[in-house]
């Protein structure tokens, strides 16, 4: 017979449970202490399931007939619905124990086994840092688009374009790691793209004029400082690599006979190897350099910290010292420099000036071949645009 809300109201509780049915396995269970629980009893190839609906009055008569009928459905449909619910308790468990900044770690850890650079590591480490403290202790599968991205639109309020923008990606690859692993179900930073102030674009403050760029290598040759950023300075414009590539170099990477310097994939943006053709003049500047001693493998060594290069600091503040303001030129410059008076020669190709500047094809195929078809022309390069340089720097 079935249930009625004053049957269940005047059901009060006895020194043991005892139950009240209503129909198609639908029950209520009442406790010692009072409570009445809404059960469900089935069966799936012949062993008897239970399933839990909830505590009355919460859940009303008429809500736990409506969840048995979903429930029968569900178990018409070959389902079972006890166990789905404990799969979904489980898994709920599993996103709830795993934080954001725990599941940043492990992806920041994970791209270190890949090799992927220092720098990279250490700034993929700084955006964490700047989501640990709003973010950073939550279930990383309950964060939402707008929780994040009220995050990300206090450092916009501070005019951090830039950081806020590389912030969201930095998070966004946690998001698609964690739901890849299980632990997520979505990626609350894509639907954010375009919702942040677009940053204006960057560009390296760079000398491109032959004339102003043979001024800025005299006083190069001038500069009275350490002698070994003075060497960086000199050696900087002939071989144009990113300032980090120039400060990392290592003696054990330079191969005088041939005339080249290899430097590993691990320390390149586009995580390839990279060989840079000497000039005649790159070679001498290093043999002189070499000619005050070894401290340690690095070329470019610090002066205060045996076994470090120079800072990334360095080159610039010798730049400024020498009266080159961050508006007129930097050490990133130097590549700017060279593409442009190099293309504008008219001398070279495209392709050898783009291989020389270690930029990344898309298409891995067509890297692969221009490396190696472009080699012989980027040795003539380079030599002439020592010689070039070397003309510029001649006394007006």
């Amino acid at each position: 017979m079935a249930l009625t809300d004053i049957e269940i109201r005047k059901a009060n509780q006895r020194d043991k449970e005892w139950k009240l049915t209503d129909g198609s396995g639908l029950y209520l269970l009442i406790k010692p202490s009072g409570s009445k629980l809404w059960k469900m009893k089935y069966r799936i190839e012949g062993r008897e399931q239970k399933l839990s609906f909830g505590a009355y009055p919460q859940v009303s008569l008429k809500d736990a007939r409506l969840l048995r009928d979903e429930a029968r459905i569900e178990i018409g449909r070959g389902g079972d619905p006890a166990r789905r619910k404990r799969e979904e308790k489980f898994a709920a468990q599993i996103r709830a124990g795993h934080r954001f900044d725990d599941v940043a770690q492990e992806f920041i850890s994970k791209r270190e086994k890949e090799g992927l650079a220092p720098a990279t590591l250490k700034k993929a480490n700084w955006f964490r840092n700047l989501l640990q403290p709003s973010i950073g202790k939550r279930p990383v599968a309950e964060i939402t688009p707008q929780e994040l991205l009220a995050t990300l639109k206090k450092l916009e309020r501070k005019g951090n374009y830039e950081t806020a923008k590389r912030t969201r990606a930095f998070a966004s690859r946690v998001f698609r790691y964690a739901v890849a692993n299980g632990i997520a179900t979505v990626d609350p930073a894509q639907p954010l793209l375009g919702a942040l102030v677009a940053p204006k674009a960057k560009h390296y403050s760079a000398i491109i004029d032959p004339l102003a760029f043979g001024g800025l290598l005299r006083a190069i040759d001038g500069f009275d400082g350490f002698y070994v950023t003075k060497y960086a300075l000199q050696i900087a414009p002939h071989v144009f690599v990113r300032p980090g590539e120039l400060r990392h170099a290592a003696w054990s990477e330079m191969d005088f006979e041939k005339a080249v310097w290899r430097i590993p994939a691990e320390r390149m943006k586009s995580r390839r190897d990279h060989a840079v053709p000497l000039s005649r003049q790159v070679v001498e500047l290093l043999e002189q350099l070499d000619a005050f001693g070894r401290r340690s493998d690095l070329v470019f060594g610090s002066l205060h910290a045996h076994g470090r290069p120079i800072s990334e600091n360095t080159l610039n503040a010798s730049l400024r010292r020498m009266g080159f303001g961050p508006e007129e030129m930097t050490s990133h410059g130097f590549r700017s420099s060279a593409s442009t008076l190099l293309n504008e020669s008219g001398l070279w190709s495209a392709d050898a000036i783009e291989i020389a500047l270690a930029h990344k094809d898309s298409n891995a195929v067509r890297q692969i071949y221009h490396r190696g078809k472009h080699w012989d022309e980027r040795v003539k390069m380079m030599q002439w645009w020592s010689d070039y340089i070397d003309q510029l720097r001649a006394p007006v």
